[in-house]
């Protein structure tokens, strides 16, 4: 039976269908600049948080509907498939995401296990469940996962880098042990994501998000069979958001290796990424997250610009480039959203 969130306009939109106005979410749309998931966080940690499903939909549907967007996004953590496929995993309180036993020679390649249960992460598929149950029936919701190289990069770097200067080293110098570990990674991860499908998800992002570190050669040799891969295995008819910022030099291959979605951040226009990526694909983006630090009218004027862009073509949905920033006052996001729905109407 179709559902009502089957009509809606982010699903029309990643369809590149015509909508009657643009539809508009945000990554990282329920997180630390809202007060409501501040006082969710002053009783558990992160990891725990992410793994109570409860409260886990409960702070997704809180933003939701505070900022009146037009999905939702489950409220989880790229890296939490990492624990099952055997890495120690822990978020430090201010210092972010660590590996503690990362993946430095070829020999640790064999301990990384594929992932042939879903059964570890289930806590994810009941946060589906019930962010789905609490979400209306108009608003889609999406599912998510990291691509095989940004798990590979944090496998390996242990944390956050600037450099990269690890795993890039390692898939030259391991080329035999990367192709190992990355068709895990890709096999592991569209296991995971067919499970959030099923469980509840309209449509899933997959974040690319250190991939603008690399050369167009290596994300060409090294990444792009192993994202293909990936969404070759994705439940066929599921629409799929392709993000990979950092490097607009990359959007063909990013194109090539799947998507019907491809997510583009602020250093490239829209006008230039439709260019470059062609009209038959449905573009998300790419307002910059800088922006909702300043105020009311820049806000208004900067989406204005932006959907100039866009001229009423089908196929756009509005977002940040990036995630919104810890220290947005959430008047500014609403405000953001509520200039999307004014400006954003097809006449």
């Amino acid at each position: 039976m179709k559902k009502a969130w089957d009509d809606s306009t982010m699903m029309r939109a990643a369809r590149c269908q015509k909508t009657e106005s643009v539809p508009v979410w945000l990554m990282r749309q329920a997180g630390r600049y809202m007060e409501e998931y501040r006082k969710i966080r002053e009783r558990v940690s992160f990891l725990e948080l992410c793994k109570t499903p409860e409260l886990a939909a409960e702070v997704m549907i809180t933003a939701v509907q505070r900022l009146g967007v037009d999905a939702g996004i489950i409220f989880s953590d790229i890296l939490l498939i990492l624990e099952p496929m055997g890495l120690e995993l822990e978020f430090e309180p201010e210092g972010g995401p660590k590996i503690r036993n990362p993946i430095r020679k070829s020999s640790d390649v064999e301990l990384l296990r594929e992932l042939e249960s879903i059964e570890p992460l289930e806590f994810v598929m009941n946060t589906v469940r019930y962010t789905r149950e609490g979400l209306d029936d108009s608003l889609p919701l999406i599912g998510f996962a990291g691509a095989p190289f940004t798990l590979a990069a944090y496998a390996i770097e242990g944390n956050s880098s600037r450099n990269f200067r690890q795993v890039k080293a390692f898939m030259h110098v391991y080329p035999t042990e990367w192709q190992e570990m990355m068709t895990k990674f890709a096999v592991s991860t569209a296991r995971y994501l067919n499970s959030q499908i099923n469980a509840g998800v309209q449509l899933v992002q997959i974040f690319d998000s250190w991939i603008g570190c690399l050369s167009g050669e290596d994300y060409k040799k090294y990444v792009k069979p192993y994202s293909r891969m990936l969404i070759d295995l994705i439940v066929p008819g599921t629409p799929i958001i392709h993000f990979g910022p950092g490097n607009p030099v990359l959007l063909p291959d990013i194109r090539d290796a799947g998507g019907h979605v491809i997510g583009i951040d602020w250093r490239v226009s829209v006008n230039q990424a439709w260019e470059i990526i062609g009209a038959n694909y449905a573009i998300q983006g790419n307002l910059d997250p800088a922006i909702l630090l300043t105020n009311r009218e820049i806000i208004r004027q900067s989406v204005q610009h932006l959907l100039r862009q866009v001229e009423r073509r089908p196929g756009f949905i509005f977002n940040l480039g990036h995630g919104i920033m810890p220290q947005t006052p959430v008047e500014n996001a609403i405000a953001l959203v509520d200039a999307v729905h004014e400006f954003g109407v097809v006449r």
